[in-house]
């Protein structure tokens, strides 16, 4: 909407009715012809809404009105009926490690069928550079593990006990959205002394800080390996470029990039670093720069072993790369480099409930590509081969995923 020259105050302005949103979107959604946003608009529109017209300037108003009367009136166009409908068995959510997750409490206490896990998700733990920021979190950390800090010990021991803690209600995940696999060597000594002048309030050094960050990964990655769970990082992004919007309208509100971030020797010594100990556990690296991918998919190959087949995955195109291109690329890359066939499939993390339909996308993109091959010949479908492709198609799309994170 922004690249179509909509005003800010209709996409995300407060004096704008929701209406007048959808008209100006609705405006807009002819121009994005060869957009993911256009094949997705209307895949959530025939899936959930039954609507199998358009959206443009004309149809707008007409369509505008009928999902909100089934929004209004339909029993399945809750977030419960929605899941059901997509025929949705877990859904993992982003949990910060102070969160109570008291919400996953009461929906297990529902008897909802669908699995709602959390995930953990630490990411403002290793927010060190901010000290008053961090002394902030350092605080509510004391108070979710119901235990003092004051050395980077007890720090270490409180995010043991809420690690534990998310086990008990259903974490079988991690996730750590980060700029760079942070490797400098950093005793636990030398985290102590960074830590206190942090919770001190004395910014640390950009060494510094890469130390206690790296040693705190690390952590979560011996933590992660203990608990048996999976691990997932993904790394590229290079946020909040717009100075001004970012004083307007806050953080996170799309003013992100990709980032030009070369990782391959970092991200190397980070698995190793847990390899070499043994306590390397299942993990998923997504890229957000395509540039990265024949990187991603020859790195996993370092650190496999007999655990489970495709132990350490080349995750899904992620965020810039989540289109028609971006998803053959990776499957191009991780073919070419691994096996395509151990894949664990599609990752979406909208947040949205009607975001669904956007694993059928990738599921027809997938066998796009499978089916073309074996078009052409590339890939023999006759006999053993052929029964052998229909059940990699389904591998990919679900049984891998389900193995693999054993929720």
């Amino acid at each position: 909407m922004r690249s179509n020259g909509v005003d800010e105050r209709f996409i995300t302005g407060n004096d704008t009715s929701d209406w007048e949103k959808f008209e100006k979107w609705a405006a807009t959604v002819p121009y994005a012809f060869r957009n993911p946003l256009y094949h997705w608009t209307h895949l959530e529109l025939k899936t959930a809404f039954g609507i199998e017209k358009t959206l443009n300037p004309e149809t707008a108003r007409e369509i505008f009105d009928a999902c909100n009367d089934k929004l209004r009136n339909g029993d399945d166009m809750t977030a419960r009926g929605l899941m059901r409908r997509y025929g949705v068995e877990v859904v993992c959510t982003t949990d910060d490690p102070v969160d109570s997750l008291e919400h996953h409490r009461r929906i297990k206490e529902s008897g909802f069928e669908i699995k709602v896990l959390p995930t953990w998700r630490p990411d403002k733990a290793m927010n060190v550079d901010d000290p008053r920021t961090f002394a902030d979190y350092v605080g509510r950390l004391e108070s979710a593990a119901g235990s003092k800090i004051n050395t980077f010990a007890d720090y270490v021991d409180a995010l043991k006990t809420r690690h534990d803690f998310f086990g008990s209600m259903g974490c079988r995940l991690s996730d750590h959205g980060i700029s760079d696999f942070y490797v400098e060597p950093c005793s636990d000594a030398e985290a102590a002394d960074i830590f206190a002048k942090v919770v001190a309030g004395h910014a640390p050094t950009q060494l510094e800080s890469a130390k206690l960050k790296s040693r705190l990964l690390y952590l979560f990655g011996e933590m992660n390996h203990a608990a048996g769970w999976a691990q997932q990082f993904h790394y590229g992004a290079l946020r909040n470029t717009n100075s001004r919007m970012m004083g307007l309208l806050g953080p996170d509100s799309g003013f992100d990039t990709i980032d030009e971030v070369l990782v391959a020797r970092n991200c190397a010594a980070y698995l190793d670093s847990l390899c070499r100990e043994g306590k390397l556990t299942r993990t998923i690296l997504y890229n957000l720069n395509p540039m990265s991918n024949a990187t991603m998919g020859a790195m996993i190959g370092n650190f496999q072993d007999s655990e489970v087949p495709g132990k350490i995955q080349f995750g899904a195109a992620w965020w810039f790369n989540d289109h028609i291109e971006g998803m053959e690329q990776q499957m191009n890359a991780l073919s070419s480099l691994g096996l395509l066939s151990r894949f664990v499939g599609m990752l979406t993390d909208s947040r949205s409930f009607l975001s669904y339909p956007r694993h059928d996308y990738f599921r027809r993109i997938m066998c796009n590509m499978l089916g073309k091959d074996a078009e052409n010949g590339l890939i023999p479908y006759d006999g053993y081969e052929k029964e052998r492709l229909g059940q990699m198609a389904a591998d990919i799309s679900y049984f891998n995923a389900k193995n693999y994170f054993k929720f």
